[in-house]
């Protein structure tokens, strides 16, 4: 007698990836259950999957949408704005697990993913990364694109890599554009899009900048690894770049074809690099 698939939920922030690993779980027979986090879940991209909404800090209804449901799997995807403790508004539920999570919850990002997955395991579900639902999102090594960096544009990946990588040991943010040896920008909490147009008003006259993801020394790579999308395409080419150079085997392409298309319009190049 064949045993029953495991459900998958999908704890769902922004962007179109809680709906393309949805999308993947049930074309390999997998039962999904997304809990959209308001404010970040898009409702379009849960609508064709069985799914609710609930606050941030309404942790004890989330656990309770959860167990409700079955779930055994459980994927956390998509962006999410770091809150204010203040604006936070834990419910009781949610009061404890701040408690546990501890001094993680004032520290960086990856800490305090790590106590969140951590929790998550001790409630009983087994935490697993997108990118092992989604096998193929990740990006390879090499170009991707029709034009591949110049000599300085592989002089300023090579010098992002080395910021970045300090960057991440930091547990600051996973990113940084250069523009001919100079640091225009370093992500942290506004995230990628923020960066880059903060880095639009501050390019030099002369060759464009790159942008470099890379995912952080020592991350959970079970949650929040660098992601690059049509939309990251755009807001390169606003902001002037020539090109993204990105952690190969460690950052997820919501939709390569569609991203590698949009970066061969705009003249952009797209590589997988090596973090040494």
């Amino acid at each position: 007698m064949t045993e029953p698939r495991r459900v998958l939920g999908i704890l769902a922030g922004g962007g179109p990836l809680p709906g393309q690993v949805a999308a993947a779980a049930t074309a390999a027979g997998r039962p999904v259950f997304l809990v959209g986090l308001e404010g970040y879940a898009d409702p379009a991209v849960l609508a064709g999957f069985s799914h609710e909404f609930a606050r941030l800090g309404a942790a004890g209804q989330i656990l309770s949408l959860l167990r409700a449901a079955g779930v055994q799997d459980l994927v956390l995807v998509g962006p999410v704005r770091r809150p204010s403790v203040f604006d936070l508004r834990p419910d009781a539920e949610g009061v404890r697990i701040m408690a546990r999570i501890g001094r993680a919850a004032f520290g960086g990002d990856d800490g305090l993913l790590a106590a969140v997955v951590r929790v998550l395991a001790e409630e009983g579900f087994t935490v697993v990364g997108a990118h092992e639902i989604i096998t193929e999102s990740l990006g390879p090594r090499g170009q991707l694109t029709m034009l591949g960096p110049d000599a300085q544009a592989q002089a300023d990946i090579d010098r992002g890599v080395a910021v970045a990588r300090l960057l991440g040991t930091a547990d600051v943010g996973q990113g940084c554009v250069v523009q001919q040896g100079i640091v225009l920008a370093l992500e942290a909490i506004e995230g990628t899009d923020a960066m880059l147009a903060r880095a639009r008003g501050l390019a030099r006259p002369g060759p464009g900048g790159v942008l470099v993801k890379l995912v952080k020394p020592g991350q959970d790579r079970r949650a929040d690894l660098p992601t690059i999308g049509p939309g990251t395409i755009a807001a390169c080419n606003a902001a002037g770049l020539r090109g993204i150079a990105f952690e190969a085997g460690g950052t997820m392409l919501t939709d390569r074809v569609a991203t590698i298309a949009a970066a061969d319009a705009a003249g952009l190049f797209l590589v997988g690099v090596e973090s040494k």
